[in-house]
């Protein structure tokens, strides 16, 4: 990409920088990415505390309803919301739909810390004569902070890399420019300039995400065990407490169902090519199921070294690799091609390529799984296995690899989950007449046959289900109730 953009000269360079379009565009992603986390956090946090703290009837379907529409690609309820009611296009419609798409990344790890968030606190608070209100703001809401900022970085660098739902949108941002000037000048300079100010803008996303954390210490210092907290009675507010969520429910999993149902009985272009379908089916699940565990190969050594060997190398290797979660999949793919042209021709358009983008684009999230288990996992066990006799390859297979496994199936979930409803490297990268269900439902929705569409997205919900409901698991709530 830097080749490229050099290539342009200064001042060339500064022309396309300072065009109107430019303007437009940054004002555009900045709009979408500040109110879409915004609304993402106030319906995250809201679904959230009601499914953790409120006697709601049947918190944990709640709970899985919420963390469903991940399994939704936001391109999936993009057509959706667009073939079903007119007028949803713009600014208003790009944030009612990637709401709706993304809210689960900050109700996931906010209802994840509310359920072991100590009640002490709370009654301590209630007992100086705090209301409820000033107790949830001056000390439930300063212990959601770190999974509140997370949720919101995620969904942030999420809207900078949407492509497919704000195409269809017609909301022009910076990754949809780019694609633009991509197809209409192949390896185009400019594109390389608008992808080089989108990555500024996800670093100026992670420097905000840094300044934005509180350093203060949030975890118990005191012996003895944590209570569940009792869950509020909602009395009165029972009723309208359920409107919300069947409302938020009924936008967010509804509409994109009832969407793809609808098509496959009216759509004038609806047909059923079992070959097809079955092919792109596989496709995905097998670029899935390979780029989870190259994800996961990477990333276990680093995060070993980084939980077990806490040296200044090992901490930079480790860091070095959350940059490329602040990389759009559209700037990793024209990337790749810029370089895989130049100085490796022999890989361009092949499956060694297509599956380094997603190795780049992925290995944080399975980095952070694998890290989590590492960091659980006590050392001593491993010292005794030594002790013992244990060569470290024994130990590894007996001891450390089943207590990484929560971790590593958790990574491989996230990164199996991502890169089946990955769409912009996908097009850009995967060899010719290679086609994903993303990809097919892609051609189909863009060609305005609806009906065709549908068979390839409930396809890709159908095989996203399982990645989806192995990350939304927990513990029962009836023993909390």
């Amino acid at each position: 990409m830097t080749v490229y953009v050099v290539s342009l000269g200064g001042h060339e360079a500064w022309q396309v920088l300072v065009r109107p379009r430019m303007g437009e565009l940054l004002s555009n992603t900045a709009r979408l990415v500040a109110l879409g986390c915004l609304l993402s956090v106030m319906l995250g946090v809201a679904c959230a505390w009601v499914v953790e703290r409120t006697d709601i009837p049947g918190r944990n379907v709640w709970h899985v309803l919420a963390a469903a529409p991940l399994a939704i690609p936001a391109f999936v309820n993009s057509y959706s919301w667009s073939s079903l009611a007119g007028g949803v296009e713009g600014l208003h419609g790009a944030l009612l739909v990637v709401t709706l798409s993304y809210f689960p990344l900050v109700y996931l790890p906010t209802a994840a810390s509310l359920r072991g968030l100590d009640p002490a606190l709370e009654d301590v608070a209630r007992s100086l004569g705090f209301g409820p209100v000033r107790t949830f703001v001056r000390v439930v809401l300063p212990q959601l902070r770190p999974a509140v900022i997370g949720g919101a970085l995620l969904v942030g660098l999420h809207l900078l890399s949407e492509f497919g739902a704000l195409q269809m949108l017609r909301f022009p941002t910076f990754t949809t420019a780019i694609y633009d000037q991509y197809n209409s000048s192949f390896n185009s300079a400019g594109a390389n300039v608008i992808a080089a100010v989108l990555v500024l803008c996800c670093l100026v996303l992670l420097i905000g995400d840094l300044h934005l954390r509180s350093r203060r210490r949030l975890s118990r210092v005191g012996g003895g065990s944590r209570r569940h907290a009792v869950p509020a009675r909602l009395g009165r507010l029972r009723a309208p407490v359920l409107g919300f969520m069947i409302t938020v429910v009924a936008g967010s999993l509804g509409v994109p169902l009832y969407s793809l149902v609808h098509w496959m009985v009216v759509g004038s272009s609806t047909a059923f090519p079992a070959g097809d379908i079955a092919a792109a089916a596989a496709t995905s699940v097998g670029l899935g199921l390979v780029a989870a565990v190259v994800a996961v190969l990477l990333a276990t050594p680093v995060a070993w070294l980084a939980v077990r060997h806490r040296t200044r190398t090992a901490t930079v290797v480790e860091r070095s690799t959350y940059v490329a979660n602040a990389l759009p999949g559209i700037v990793v793919a024209l990337a790749l091609v810029t370089v895989s042209i130049r100085y490796v021709p022999s890989i361009y358009q092949t499956y060694v390529l297509l599956l380094g983008a997603y190795a780049i684009m992925f290995l944080p999230r399975a980095l952070v799984s694998v890290r989590a288990a590492a960091e659980q996992s006590p050392p001593v066990f491993e010292d005794v296995a030594h002790g013992l006799g244990l060569s470290p390859l024994a130990t590894a297979r007996r001891v450390t690899l089943p207590l990484l496994a929560p971790g590593v199936g958790a990574g491989c979930a996230l990164v199996f989950l991502a890169v089946t409803t990955e769409l912009t490297a996908t097009l850009l990268l995967s060899p010719i007449g290679t086609t994903t269900l993303a990809t097919q439902f892609w051609s189909n929705s863009s060609s305005v046959a609806y009906g065709a569409a549908a068979p390839y997205a409930v396809m890709l919900v159908l095989i996203s289900l399982p990645a989806t409901y192995l990350l939304s698991r927990r513990p029962s709530l009836e023993a909390m109730t």
